[in-house]
């Protein structure tokens, strides 16, 4: 008899079959991460426009509407990430909410909101007064 060196073809099926069965398994665990990843930015995003807000009333003792890269004297200097879309609400001098959103998102929560001060809240979702839900 020969002594011959390497796998059957049986073993080389077997190794493939639990390649793809270890890869069902991964690939829609790994799936949702993405749509996580863009929720935590567009809270972020409206975390940080509480500051840019703030830094604003510091100067001009009213809230804004409108945000732009560099502050002026009508406008707050924010720029959300990059596939957020940003709109602020009710702007004056007791308060403003705000609601981000990401046309990306193909799950159920597409928008996440905020209020600060006596703004109406964006939506219901929204329960506590400086910190983002999404709904």
């Amino acid at each position: 008899m020969k002594n011959r060196k390497g796998f059957t073809l049986i073993e080389l099926l077997i190794v493939v079959v639990i390649i793809g069965i270890l890869a069902a398994i991964a690939i829609p665990k790994f799936a949702n991460t993405k749509e996580k990843a863009v929720l935590a930015s567009m809270k972020s995003d409206l975390r940080n426009l509480v500051t840019a807000e703030e830094g604003y009333f510091s100067d001009v003792q009213a809230y804004t509407k409108t945000a732009a890269a560099a502050q002026s004297a009508t406008e707050v200097a924010f720029t959300p990430s990059t596939g957020n879309v940003l709109t602020i609400g009710a702007a004056d001098a007791a308060g403003w909410n705000a609601t981000i959103t990401n046309p990306t998102l193909k799950g159920t929560i597409k928008t996440c909101g905020i209020y600060v001060g006596s703004a109406a809240t964006p939506n219901a979702a929204v329960k506590a007064e400086g910190a983002p839900a999404c709904y």
